[in-house]
């Protein structure tokens, strides 16, 4: 009996386990709902617009100019300063007129030299043909005699001579004289220069200008041709800046076509203004260099590195749509009876206003109206369930 009630113990937890399981109540049935996303629209709107390029440039003048000093010298005075303004014709500085002067008269004696010379010789020139004539007629005198047997062999040699020496000097005086006009305008060209470095010892600014680098000080002294200063037209000052190859053609075309393309830049806080002039006619493997004429020229110095916004030609029937919007780079999603249908389009470049950017995209399949998805989706397919939530204000 003992060994038998191990067994009913184990056979009552069996029956009683099977009993329970039998009568516990039922699960309820699992109910598979399908994931539907939070989304916002964008609402599409055809229209015509500039697309804009980034460009990155330094500013240059075209114009600018570098005073050297004419000939060796010491500065007497400068009156300006980096940076400074001036009107045409300001006295920008003068170098020491006793350094100009010894130039100036040493060739103005040079060529009064010259004039002295001429006259003297003009004068020489008929004694020296009177002294050949004689000359000649000397050495007739004494063949005649030599032939008649009455003079010497050697009195005839030495008439020869004194008639060659003669003639040579008349030869050079004459030569002398022809040069003349040769020399005469060398020594007018040195005086000339000459003038003109005295006059180049007080700089004076060309045109209204500002000042760039002054490089020398009162009382320094300087060597010809040496830089004292550079100045440029404040009025005429470009942004150069390189557009790849692709855009380079666009560009010309439109300047081609008289279009004006404006542009929109920054020099630290200061806005600026600047519209396209020229295209450079060289370009390399990193493009083609375009020139801005900037409009607030004032408003910036040379050799600014500068960032601006270019506007590319007009292009119509285009929609402007926010960067999230585009997925794969050429697919737009369109919302229908809240779901997902994919629309393939064309960019057709990006614009920029501050720092808000907007892509323009083209396709034959997108109308005014359309609400597509701006909410950027990694995993949007088509056929993906989306609820439509307002934008919160910003």
């Amino acid at each position: 009996m003992r060994r038998l009630l191990p067994l009913l113990i184990i056979a009552l937890a069996v029956a009683g386990f099977i009993g329970l399981r039998a009568t516990r109540p039922s699960a309820p049935a699992v109910e598979t709902r399908e994931r539907v996303w939070q989304v916002e629209t964008h609402s599409l709107q055809a229209a015509a617009l500039h697309p804009t390029l980034v460009l990155y440039g330094r500013v240059e003048a075209p114009d600018r100019l570098r005073a050297a000093a004419p000939v060796s010298a010491r500065i007497l005075e400068l009156r300006v300063r980096d940076g400074d303004r001036v009107e045409a014709g300001a006295v920008l500085g003068r170098l020491d007129p006793r350094d100009l002067a010894p130039r100036l008269e040493r060739a103005k004696a040079d060529l009064e030299r010259e004039r002295i010379r001429h006259r003297s010789d003009q004068q020489a020139l008929e004694q020296e043909r009177t002294l050949v004539q004689l000359a000649d007629a000397r050495l007739t005198r004494l063949e005649r005699l030599k032939d008649a047997r009455l003079g010497a062999e050697s009195a005839v040699d030495q008439a020869r001579e004194e008639r060659a020496r003669a003639q040579l000097a008349l030869t050079q005086r004459q030569q002398a004289i022809a040069e003349h006009p040769a020399r005469l305008a060398q020594l007018q060209t040195q005086l000339a220069e000459a003038m003109r470095d005295a006059e180049r010892g007080e700089l004076v600014a060309p045109f209204a200008a500002r000042i760039g680098t002054v490089e020398v000080a009162a009382g320094d002294q300087v060597q010809a041709g040496q830089t004292l200063l550079s100045l440029y037209s404040s009025d005429a000052l470009y942004l150069r800046a390189r557009v790849p190859a692709l855009y380079a053609e666009e560009l010309r075309a439109a300047l081609t076509r008289g279009e004006h393309l404006h542009a929109r830049a920054d020099f630290g806080a200061t806005p600026l203004r600047a519209h396209l002039e020229r295209i450079s006619g060289e370009a390399d493997a990193r493009g083609v260099d375009v020139l801005l004429r900037i409009e607030d020229a004032d408003r910036v110095p040379v050799g600014a590195f500068v960032n601006a916004v270019l506007d590319r030609p007009l292009a119509n029937d285009i929609f402007a749509i926010p960067p999230t919007a585009l997925h794969g780079g050429d697919r737009l999603y369109l919302i229908e009876n809240g779901r997902l249908r994919g629309l393939n389009i064309t960019r057709a470049g990006e614009r920029r206003s501050g720092d808000q950017v907007q892509l323009l995209v083209r396709g034959d399949a997108l109308a005014n109206g359309m609400q597509v998805l701006s909410t950027h989706l990694p995993h949007a397919i088509d056929g993906l369930a989306v609820a439509v939530v307002e934008r919160t204000a910003q």
